[in-house]
C-alpha cells in the first residue's frame, strides 16, 4: 500500500508525523532540503548544487574547520556523506559510520569483513562511494559484491544480499540509489572481463527484484552488436550512481567500457557499453538508450553522472540530461526520449574524433582512430584512458546555467593487444604509455552545456579528482590531490580560499544548514586511479590517511 501512495500524499505525511516513512517523501524533495543531505548528488538530479547563501564570496574567506573525524583507513576516500536529522552517515571500503554532524562525535561504526583474496580483484582503487537511506535503513555495497542494509539508529545489519561470486572479478564500489521504492546498484569489473549489470533490490527484505545486463546477450535487443560469444566477457561496468526523474518514473544510469579494450576482438557497436540507459526502476526495463562511444577502443567509458536539469533549448525551457563524457564531448539529451540536442568538445585536447554527428549521435572518428581499427598499430591519441573527465562528479548551477567540472588533459601512446580471457585476471587488451602536456594536467572548468565552451578555468599542475559542489552563494568547492580544499568564484574562477587537509582529496563535498549555521563536509584520503597509475612523483610526499573534515564560517 505504501508504494502506491502519491508523492503529494507522502509529502503531506512527512509534514504530519515524524515516523520513518517520511524518508520516501523527503527523498523526492532532497534537492531543496537545506537542513539534510539525503541523496547521492544532493538531489535525484545529481546537480550537487545548494540554494544556501550563508557561505558566499565574501564570507568564505572566514571558513574554518569545525571538526575532523578519522576513518582509521589508508585507502582512497571517495565517499559522499549523507546528513539526516543532525547525523552524518559516511562509508569507507571497510566500514560504515554515523557521526554527530555538529560535534564530530562517533555514534556508531560497523565494520565490513572481507575474504582475504578480495583486494586483489579491484581494478582502480579499494574504495566505496557512499550510501543511500530509506525508511530507517542505510544501504551500502561491498567489494565482494554484497548489498547491505543497516539500521540507521544502531548500525546493526538488517539484511545482506549477494549479487554474484566476486572471484571472477566482480565488485561493488557504487553508492546505491533508492528510486520508486527500489534499491538500485551497478556492478564493477570490466577490466576483468565481466558481463556488467544493474540490479534492483527490495529495501525491506533484500530480495533480488530484477537484473538488467549492460551487455546484450542472446535474445536481447542489440545482441547482434556482439560477434560470437564475446558478450560473455563484454565489460560494461555501472559503478557510478544514476539519476532519477520521479515525474517520468525513469532512472538514468551510465555504463562503462567494453572488455577487452581492443575493439577488433569484438567488432560491432557493443551495446549497451559506453551508454546511458533510461530504466524503469520497478522492473529494470530499458526504455531507451544513447550510446556515446560505439566499439570504444580507448576506455572512454560513460559511467559518470547523468545530470538532470531544465535549460533553454531552442528558446524553450527543456528537461534535459547532461553528461561531460570521458571521450571529451559534452552531451545534452532530451531525457524523455534520448534525442540528442548538443554534443560539443569541452576537453582541452581531443584528437580521437573530429566531432559528433548531430543526426546520428555517433562520433566522427579521426584518422588516428581509423588507423587503430585498420592496423592495430601504436598511435598517440588524446585524451588518454582516464578521459577528459574521469569519475569525479561535476556540479550544475541553475542560477549561472554553468556546469563545473574537474577536467583532465593528457594523452597516451596506445597499442591494442590480443588477450585470452582468464577468470579473475585482468583483461585489458591494450598497452598504454602516458603522454603528458607541457603545462597543467587538469583544469576546474565552468562549461556552457549547449556549446561546450569554457567560461573560465582554474589550472592545476597535478589534476584534481574530487567531486565539485556549487552554491547560491556564488561559490564552487573542489579539492586537490595535494591536499588543498579550495573555494572559487562561480562567475570568474578566482580562488577565494583554501585549506590544507593533510592528504589528497578525492571525496565529494556537500553542504547543509543546522541551527542557523551552514556547514561544508568533504572526505579526504589519497589512493585512487591517478595515484595508482600515473607515476606522478609530486604525490610521493602526500601522506595517506582517510578522514572527514567539516567547515563553517567563523563568527
Amino acid at each position: 500500500m505504501r508504494r502506491m501512495m502519491t508523492a503529494a500524499f507522502l509529502a503531506a505525511l512527512c509534514l504530519a508525523s515524524p515516523g520513518q516513512a517520511q524518508t520516501a517523501a523527503e527523498l523526492l524533495r532532497g534537492a531543496d532540503d537545506t537542513k539534510n543531505v539525503l541523496n547521492y548528488g544532493m538531489g535525484y538530479h545529481l546537480q550537487r548544487f545548494s540554494p544556501l547563501k550563508q557561505i558566499d564570496k565574501q564570507s568564505v574567506k572566514r571558513l574554518t574547520p569545525v571538526w575532523n573525524y578519522s576513518y582509521d583507513d589508508n585507502r582512497a576516500e571517495e565517499s559522499q556523506p549523507l546528513v539526516y536529522n543532525g547525523v552524518l552517515y559516511v562509508t569507507t571500503h571497510n566500514a560504515t559510520m554515523a557521526v554527530d554532524a555538529k560535534t564530530g562525535k562517533q555514534l556508531w561504526k560497523t565494520k565490513v569483513e572481507y575474504p582475504p583474496e578480495t583486494p586483489r580483484i579491484v581494478c582502480c582503487g579499494i574504495i566505496n562511494r557512499g550510501g543511500a537511506i530509506y525508511e530507517g535503513k542505510l544501504f551500502r555495497t561491498t567489494l565482494d559484491a554484497n548489498v547491505i542494509a543497516l539500521d540507521m539508529k544502531t548500525g546493526k545489519e538488517i539484511w545482506r544480499s549477494n549479487a554474484i561470486d566476486f572471484k571472477p572479478g566482480y565488485s561493488f564500489t557504487v553508492a546505491p540509489l533508492v528510486a520508486d521504492g527500489v534499491v538500485i546498484t551497478g556492478i564493477s569489473g570490466a577490466e576483468y572481463g565481466i558481463r556488467g549489470f544493474i540490479d534492483g533490490w527490495d529495501p525491506e527484505t533484500g530480495k533480488h527484484l530484477w537484473r538488467t545486463y549492460t551487455v546484450a546477450g542472446p535474445g536481447d535487443p542489440g545482441a547482434h552488436t556482439w560477434p560470437g560469444d564475446t558478450w560473455q566477457h563484454g565489460g560494461g561496468s555501472a559503478w557510478i550512481t544514476g539519476s532519477y526523474d520521479p515525474e517520468l518514473k525513469t532512472v538514468y544510469w551510465g555504463t562503462g567500457n567494453a572488455g577487452s579494450w581492443n575493439p577488433n576482438t569484438h567488432k560491432g557497436d557493443n551495446l549497451y557499453t559506453c551508454s546511458v540507459l533510461a530504466l524503469d526502476p520497478k522492473t529494470g526495463k530499458i526504455k531507451w538508450h544513447f550510446q556515446f562511444s560505439p566499439n570504444d577502443p580507448y576506455d572512454y567509458d560513460s559511467v559518470a553522472e547523468m545530470v538532470l536539469a531544465e535549460i533553454p533549448v531552442g528558446g524553450r525551457p527543456t528537461k534535459v540530461l547532461m553528461n561531460a563524457n570521458r571521450n571529451g564531448f559534452f552531451y545534452v539529451l532530451d531525457r524523455t526520449n534520448g534525442q540528442l540536442f548538443a554534443a560539443n568538445k569541452y576537453g582541452k585536447t581531443v584528437t580521437w574524433a573530429e566531432g559528433v554527428d548531430e543526426k546520428t549521435g555517433r562520433p566522427i572518428e579521426a584518422a588516428v582512430t581509423k588507423h587503430v581499427r585498420d592496423t592495430e598499430q601504436t598511435v598517440e591519441v588524446w585524451p588518454g584512458a582516464m578521459g577528459s573527465k574521469n569519475w569525479s562528479p561535476m556540479s550544475f548551477n541553475p542560477q549561472t546555467g554553468l556546469a563545473y567540472a574537474n577536467t583532465l588533459d593528457w594523452g597516451m601512446k596506445y597499442t591494442p593487444t590480443r588477450e585470452q580471457y582468464r577468470a579473475g585476471a585482468t583483461y585489458w587488451g591494450a598497452d598504454i604509455e602516458w603522454v603528458w602536456p607541457q603545462g597543467p594536467r587538469g583544469y576546474l572548468k565552468a562549461i556552457e552545456p549547449m556549446t561546450g565552451k569554457t567560461r573560465w578555468e582554474a589550472p592545476s599542475d597535478v589534476p584534481r579528482f574530487s567531486g565539485v559542489l556549487s552554491t547560491a552563494g556564488g561559490v564552487v568547492f573542489a579539492g586537490a590531490l595535494t591536499g588543498e580544499f579550495e573555494a572559487f568564484d562561480a562567475d570568474t574562477g578566482a580562488k577565494l580560499w583554501q585549506f590544507q587537509t593533510g592528504s589528497g582529496i578525492e571525496g565529494q563535498p556537500v553542504t547543509w544548514e543546522q541551527d542557523g549555521t551552514q556547514y561544508v563536509a568533504v572526505s579526504v584520503g589519497i589512493g585512487g586511479v591517478y595515484s595508482i597509475f600515473s607515476g606522478d612523483e609530486r604525490l610521493a610526499a602526500v601522506p595517506a590517511g582517510g578522514s572527514l573534515w567539516v567547515f563553517a564560517v567563523s563568527k
